[in-house]
């Protein structure tokens, strides 16, 4: 019966150290940019992440949708290992004029097509385009189209004053220009985007290692302490 509270305790203990882990897993379980931040008249990197949220699927197509109301009239992708990249110009509904010059035709749409494989389940990927000169408006909503192997479609697509209302809404990743972001928004890593003059080619997989270490670490924690309470449990048994 003395062992009774010590199992109580370690069972809680084993219980934490997995919400632990899940909570920051959850949290970050939707398409986002980073940075999601920028100033208009810039030209920035945008790094955009996709968790694959199926258990049994592979993402194996991602569209990115750029706005034609407020277009970025240079855009480019860094070519991803084991995707292959393609942009489409569309001709813009209205003319825009663009540091002097009148714009009627912009990349509307980035798409990533998994050459083999894709994201797999557990796994994400980071797909990263050069934008520019950032519009100067108050924020800009960039949907996405995620497209698993068993023909799933989710659309990352809801505004921020959409997804206020309704928090339940698949949010679109937001750059935001003018407009501070809300304080739990769910467009990305809250950081100002570099000049691209300034900013560093992002490394691939960075994110994922910084979730791995901090994962790691509160594994080691968990694991310290149930061996403490083990060691306790035959201090007392020995007594």
């Amino acid at each position: 019966m003395r062992n009774t509270p010590l199992s109580r305790v370690l069972t809680g203990l084993a219980a934490g150290a997995v919400l632990a882990v899940a909570v920051p897993l959850a949290a970050s379980a939707h398409v986002t940019a980073t940075p999601n931040q920028a100033e208009a008249g810039s030209w920035t990197y945008v790094t955009f992440r996709v968790p694959n949220e199926s258990a049994t699927a592979s993402t194996v197509k991602l569209d990115i949708h750029l706005p034609s109301d407020t277009p970025f009239t240079s855009v480019s992708y860094q070519p991803t290992a084991g995707w292959t990249g393609a942009a489409t110009k569309t001709t813009l509904p209205k003319p825009v004029k663009v540091e002097g010059n009148t714009i009627s035709e912009a990349t509307t749409e980035i798409t990533f097509t998994a050459d083999a494989g894709g994201i797999a389940p557990g796994q994400f990927q980071t797909f990263t385009l050069s934008l520019g000169p950032v519009p100067d408006t108050g924020h800009i909503v960039i949907p996405a189209t995620q497209t698993y192997s068993d023909g799933k479609v989710v659309e990352w697509s809801a505004t921020p004053e959409q997804v206020k209302k309704d928090d339940t809404l698949e949010p679109a990743p937001v750059l935001w220009v003018n407009d501070a972001p809300p304080a739990d928004h769910h467009g990305g890593a809250s950081a100002t985007a570099a000049p691209m003059a300034e900013a560093e080619e992002p490394a691939g997989g960075q994110g994922g290692l910084a979730l791995g270490l901090s994962i790691a670490a509160l594994v080691v924690a968990a694991g310290g302490a149930l061996l403490g309470g083990f060691a306790l449990g035959r201090r007392k048994a020995g007594a």
